[in-house]
């Protein structure tokens, strides 16, 4: 069953790409730049395609680099890999997802599933009014003004290889082993007991280096399960008396012990007993809270050292709230199952509705509306692990309309980051629990009614020629068409001339630089670098500022040196050896651009087709 889920959705998705394959869209350039990057030079941290000379230890790459081993170890190139990528987030998120679905459900676990396959409200009411299908989609992810409210049907479909559609399936693991902790931890012996904890530790840690927002989310809910199996209490294995903190200084000690084993220094004295000791330490009822956080950080501490990211620069008060009716079209169907779910509840104790009409009263009506349910979960004496994935997909959504983490994303979207980066959270955690409850729901109303065998598997077979034969039928809008995996290929028709150079500069072996056009953002420019993965002097421009800022001038500096090397022949050589640039490139973006005499300025012509020059250093 778990080998079938996921190739179900791992070539589904393959036929989404196999008919929409082109990187020439939205973020596409940068998140294959980064791909073909690390798979061209594969070192930690990689290469900055976009800035010549500078790492991506500016940017989150650590999911870049899990994808580009595995085109490394398969021999598949950067440009085919780029379009197996979702396919393999996806199908492992679906599998996670179903096993996250066991966990909270005795019947239709396979309900959970919807978390990835259903639209948002929005996109419905938008459909009933007759708008086009691409408009749709995209317009269903702006439904909230000056903001970015993705879905993850939505991601998946659009194919951007970014952060916060591959962290997906790490936050739906991060889930299923928090669940599976919180709801079997007693029954754990200690062996499988630290088997979680290490897990945890992989999972949580990962989550910095993947996509960082996640971790705001998923680190203090660890502590918050953590003092709940700390609080439900177990058999701990340490000696009756042992103090809690010999207990902790032990666990530290004993992690920093394999920590230098995997660096290489491992002291020996530590060797023997170690596992046994482990185990013993993970046998305590707080062993889940502390050793989690500790390990996950050990596990990835050369990677931390090594980030330079910019970081947040405070938190903010939200001083446009959304409005209520966008609010709805976003999280309304997970707020109605809800809704539903409680009933019960709120006739019972109508007086509750008291505390949700004071948010509304106070101007925060989309607050309102995520705390009716909130309130009823709350209030409840015993709290299924379903509800409290529903209580804390709600409380991230009022905290977003309380608070926002301030970025340069400037005054009309400085709330943009915080709803996109925070709601991909919120929605896998309302989508898995209303979902469950869903199926909780249909339990308790199907009863003892067992439909025939032949049934689900007839609605099994449904479901699955649905999921490869729709993307095949009614494919989404795309620039290029075609079929096939090569994101790539449409070069050959659209830019033939680039086609045949980047082919060729991909075979160069070993470690270059090139000089290329700068131009805007989300345009065709900076092609030659995302395309090969050879760094270019820069790329597109508004990202390397968002990510490294303009403390030393670069920016201009460097516009200006490029256009220097383009059109002053005397100082193009000088200026290339002071980037570490290898070759300039001269085709039509460049002739555009600027007025191009790089042909005087002395340099070694290595190729010369289809009105492209492509010149390298001599010597």
């Amino acid at each position: 069953m778990w080998v079938f889920l996921f190739l179900l959705f791992f070539f589904a998705m393959v036929s989404v790409r196999f008919v929409n394959p082109s990187i020439s869209y939205a973020e596409k350039f940068m998140d294959h730049a980064f791909l073909a990057s690390i798979m061209r030079v594969p070192v930690v941290p990689p290469l900055d395609p976009w800035f010549l000379g500078g790492y991506l230890d500016v940017y989150y790459y650590f999911g870049y680099w899990m994808i580009g081993a595995l085109g490394i170890v398969s021999g598949v190139p950067s440009y085919i890999t780029f379009n197996l990528a979702l396919p393999t987030v996806l199908g492992l998120s679906a599998m996670m997802m179903y096993a996250l679905g066991r966990l909270l459900v005795r019947r239709f676990a396979y309900l959970t599933l919807a978390t990835f396959l259903v639209p948002n409200p929005s996109f419905l009411w938008q459909v009933m009014q007759g708008k086009s299908l691409g408009t749709v989609f995209w317009d269903s992810t702006r439904t909230i003004p000056d903001t970015i409210n993705e879905y993850p049907l939505f991601s998946f479909l659009w194919g951007d290889v970014h952060p916060h559609v591959i962290g997906i399936f790490n936050q739906v693991l991060f889930l299923f082993i928090l669940v599976y902790a919180w709801s079997r931890w007693q029954s754990l012996g200690p062996r499988d007991r630290l088997a979680v904890i290490l897990l945890a530790a992989l999972s949580l840690g990962a989550m910095p280096l993947i996509n960082t927002w996640d971790v705001l989310v998923y680190a203090p809910v660890t502590v918050l399960i953590g003092l709940v199996i700390w609080y439900k209490g177990g058999t701990p294995s340490p000696p009756p008396g042992a103090p809690n903190l010999e207990i902790l200084r032990s666990a530290t000690t004993r992690a920093v012990a394999g920590v230098l084993g995997l660096l290489g220094g491992r002291d020996r004295k530590m060797e023997r007993g170690d596992a046994g000791a482990l185990q013993k330490i993970s046998g305590h009822p707080a062993a889940f809270l502390f050793l989690v956080p500790v390990l996950s950080v050990l596990l990835y501490l050369p990677f931390y050292f090594q980030m330079n990211t910019r970081g947040i620069q405070g938190v903010g008060f939200v001083h446009t709230p959304t409005g209520p009716a966008d609010f709805l079209l976003v999280h309304g169907l997970f707020l109605f199952i809800m809704v539903l779910y409680l009933y019960r509840d709120i006739w019972k104790r109508p007086l509750l509705l008291l505390v949700p009409l004071v948010i509304w009263l106070s101007g925060h009506g989309a607050a309102a509306l995520a705390a009716i349910p909130l309130v009823y979960l709350l209030c409840r004496r015993t709290r299924s692990p379903s509800e409290v994935l529903a209580i804390l997909g709600l409380s991230i959504v009022i905290m977003c309309e309380v608070f926002y983490l301030m970025d340069n994303m400037g005054d009309t979207y400085y709330r943009m980051n915080t709803i996109f980066k925070f709601y991909i959270s919120a929605w896998l955690l309302m989508g898995a629990s209303s979902c469950a409850m869903l199926a909780d729901m249909l339990d308790r109303r199907v009863g003892a009614i067992r439909s025939p065998v032949w049934l689900g598997r007839a609605a099994l077979i449904a479901v699955s020629v649905f999921l490869l034969v729709t993307p095949l039928v009614l494919p989404l809008d795309s620039p290029y068409r075609g079929a096939t995996l090569d994101g790539l290929e449409y070069l050959n028709s659209a830019y033939p001339g680039d086609a045949e150079a980047v082919a060729f500069l991909r075979g160069l072996p070993g470690v270059h630089g090139i000089v290329e056009a700068i131009g805007g953002d989300y345009t065709y420019y900076s092609r030659i670098s995302s395309f090969t993965g050879i760094p270019a002097v820069l790329g597109w421009s508004f990202h390397e500022f968002m990510w490294r800022d303009d403390t030393d001038g670069w920016y201009g500096r460097r516009i200006e040196d490029v256009r220097t090397m383009y059109e002053h022949p005397d100082r193009t050589e000088s200026l290339m050896r002071a980037y570490n640039a290898t070759h300039i490139y001269v085709g039509d973006l460049e002739r555009e651009k600027y007025a191009v005499r790089v042909h005087e300025a002395g340099l070694f012509p290595v190729y010369d087709r289809a009105g492209v020059q492509i010149f390298a250093l001599p010597g």
